[in-house]
């Protein structure tokens, strides 16, 4: 997107960076209206499957545009559609596996979204270099169409019950933050706002590395080690939601706080890190298990806490605060990156983890195990 934007319709960065700004946060919306469509049992199979099927179709049509709003168009209105499907597709995935096996049912999507996020970026590369640009976007709805079709398969083989008489839409923020819900949701509210773009983390790396290494040596070296973040996360994500599993109730609050503990640990290494590429090494594999367990584990404590009647209302609650809190953190540890030092940004992080393992700690309590 970055290079058919600014290389083939020749618009400035500001124009992309316009485009991303506006698309995440019609995402964010999406994310949550979706809950509170996802709340039905017959809307949320139609919006998960309208969802990936709109997505795929409005993305794939970026290739045909021939002016930046044109793109921006269509990519918003893709976002907000991906942004719609969030709270669908997992309050769906809950309603297909026993509850004794939701950590490893999100455990294993997050695994396979990891491993999209590797080999989405290299097939791309592939076809970028036998085809044109366009072309290859036009391609991408090939995947996207599959993905709704697998849906639709998936739906019919589970065997679910029908729908019943069609449900109210009503947004139900309140009763989802009632009780040990709520007390989940503001664990996992504390640590999203430390949970900050793997960019800063790249950045960082880069920074350190560059004396020692040069600008583009570095920057290859950090970009090697972001996929060392991401290769481990993909492993860490299933055995995190067995552990989640086995460990009763309380097993996906003390998976997340495992996974903020993590990052903590990480976020210090930062901070005060010297430029060694290996002990840089080990604080991005370190963050990558901590998003692994963190968005596995988040997202089995929804389908086990919340009562099947909101349970939408609270994926697209939780896919929510993950969106706000991803850009808090971003937004004000990029700017004490910048006014302050990295030390000063990364250490403000590492605070917030610090409260996130305390306050998921406290949400155990009057947790009954089994």
């Amino acid at each position: 997107m970055a290079g058919f934007v600014t290389t083939t319709l020749h618009a400035p960065a500001a124009a992309l960076g316009s485009i991303e700004g506006i698309s995440d946060g019609l995402a964010g919306a999406g994310r949550f209206v979706g809950g509170a469509l996802a709340d039905d049992p017959g809307r949320r199979r139609a919006v998960a499957v309208g969802g990936y099927t709109t997505t795929a179709v409005l993305s794939a049509l970026i290739g045909v545009t021939t002016s930046a709003a044109q793109a921006g168009t269509l990519r918003g209105a893709a976002w907000a559609a991906r942004g719609l499907r969030v709270p669908a597709r997992n309050a769906l995935l809950a309603d297909v596996v026993p509850a004794a096996a939701y950590g490893r049912a999100y455990g294993f999507e997050r695994t396979m979204d990891n491993l999209g996020a590797i080999a989405g970026p290299l097939l791309a590369l592939g076809l970028v270099s036998l085809v044109s640009v366009r072309t290859a976007m036009l391609l991408s709805v090939v995947p996207g169409l599959l993905a709704a079709v697998a849906i639709v398969y998936a739906i019919r083989q589970a065997r679910l019950p029908q729908a019943g008489e069609r449900r109210r839409l009503r947004f139900q923020v309140q009763p989802v933050l009632r009780g040990q819900l709520g007390r989940v949701l503001a664990g996992f509210t504390v640590f999203e706002v430390g949970n900050v773009a793997a960019t800063l983390l790249i950045l960082r790396a880069t920074d350190l590395l560059t004396p020692g290494h040069g600008t583009d040596t570095a920057t290859q070296i950090a970009i090697t080690l972001y996929i060392a973040y991401n290769v481990a996360a993909t492993i860490a994500s299933f055995p995190a939601g067995g552990l989640s599993d086995r460990l009763g109730r309380r097993g996906p609050l003390l998976v997340t706080a495992a996974g903020a503990a993590a990052f903590l640990i990480s976020y210090l290494v930062f901070a005060l890190s010297e430029p060694a590429i290996w002990v840089l090494g080990i604080a991005f594999v370190l963050a990558g298990v901590g998003i692994g367990c963190a968005e596995t584990a988040e997202h089995a404590a929804v389908a086990a806490f919340a009562p099947e009647q909101i349970r939408g209302s609270a994926f697209g609650l939780l896919a929510t605060v993950q969106a706000a809190g991803n850009v808090a953190a971003s937004v004000v540890a990029g700017l004490l990156y910048t006014l302050a030092s990295p030390t000063v940004a990364f250490g403000y992080l590492a605070a917030w983890m610090v409260l996130a393992v305390t306050v998921l700690l406290w949400a155990t309590q009057n947790t009954h195990s089994g």
